[in-house]
């Protein structure tokens, strides 16, 4: 361990450019394997490479099969190397927040960019276990699930490049919070919901992939329920806003969650009643992970963690607001 720190001491300084590169490029390659897993999904793909890690037993990457048409063998094959190129972003992110904790002592960075790349690891495991199950609806649910976590992880991590180490100290009320946590509750409920539609939907990965054996209609409306309880209680929570002075960057992730999940419950319906087209399906992957993003982001900019420590470690001195004094 020593001597990978002695390695990583030798990394220049990482500049605020760099930091926020590297965190958006992981926010987006943790999105994208998530759509790019349902275009797997929608063409039928996902036992177009039937053994874990190689292709085919043999041989790493698609070949001549029998079974399996070339096309639908470079589709999931191009998902898992994107998997490598998640992996690789998230690397970097813990090599740059490793050395920001040698240089000015912050481990919070440190801490989620360990954990996005421990999930990353796992959503491996969790792809392998998934394609030798036979694409069980349960094992492709529990996949985009794991990705939105690490999408959540993501934007902290975004965040925690830019902010400091103190407890954090938030800017809303007490009643806006719990609102705020309940709201974070019911996307998870959301999103638990949808998995469950897609179960028992006809997009298995592979024409003779199990479904859930429940009324798919019953989930759709039980998945609909859910969002309008997500929306209902965002409402509530902009009342709450009205009635007490806002942070501006909570107020501008507050409406573009408000876009977010609007948009997200349109396409959803037009998904359901046009009979789930493919093409709906990976869009409707691509808004969940932006109404996770959005909601992530409004959770982090209801509270204030200080300032970035200066690289010998000390705050730069703020006002009571918590503002940096003018030099």
């Amino acid at each position: 361990m020593q001597r990978l720190a002695r390695l990583i001491a030798r990394v220049p300084h990482p500049s605020t450019r760099t930091q926020w590169i590297v965190g958006l490029l992981v926010i987006i390659t943790q999105s994208l394997i998530g759509v790019t897993g349902s275009v797997v999904r929608v063409t039928g793909s996902g036992l177009g490479c039937t053994a874990w890690p190689n292709c085919h037993p043999g041989t790493m990457f698609p070949t001549d099969h029998p079974e399996y048409a070339t096309l639908n063998q470079w589709i999931e094959f191009g998902n898992r190397l994107l998997t490598g190129v998640v992996g690789a972003t998230a690397l970097a992110a813990v090599v740059i927040a490793w050395r920001l904790r040698q240089v000015d002592g912050r481990r919070r960075p440190l801490a989620l960019a360990l954990g996005v790349l421990a999930g990353t690891a796992s959503q491996g495991v969790i792809g392998g276990i998934t394609v030798l199950a036979g694409l069980l609806w349960w094992t492709v649910a529990l996949h985009f699930l794991v990705s939105a976590v690490l999408i959540w992880l993501a934007v902290l991590l975004f965040t925690a490049f830019r902010e400091g180490e103190r407890e954090p100290r938030w800017l809303i009320g007490s009643v806006t919070h719990r609102l705020l946590q309940a709201l974070v509750v019911a996307l998870a409920a959301v999103l638990v919901a949808g998995t469950m539609v897609t179960g028992a939907g006809p997009h298995g990965g592979d024409p003779d992939t199990p479904r859930l054996a429940l009324p798919i209609e019953v989930l759709a409306k039980v998945h609909g329920a859910l969002l309008v309880t997500f929306l209902a209680l965002l409402v509530v929570l902009g009342i709450s806003l009205l009635r007490s002075p806002t942070p501006k960057p909570f107020t501008r992730s507050y409406a573009l969650l408000w876009l977010a999940a609007v948009a997200q419950g349109v396409l959803g319906s037009a998904q359901y009643e046009l009979g789930v087209p493919e093409e709906l399906v990976s869009l409707h992957v691509l808004g969940a992970a932006l109404v996770v993003i959005c909601t992530a982001a409004l959770w982090c900019a209801a509270r204030d963690r200080g300032p970035v420590p200066k690289p010998d470690g000390t705050e730069p001195a703020t006002t009571e607001a918590g503002e940096p004094v003018a030099a």
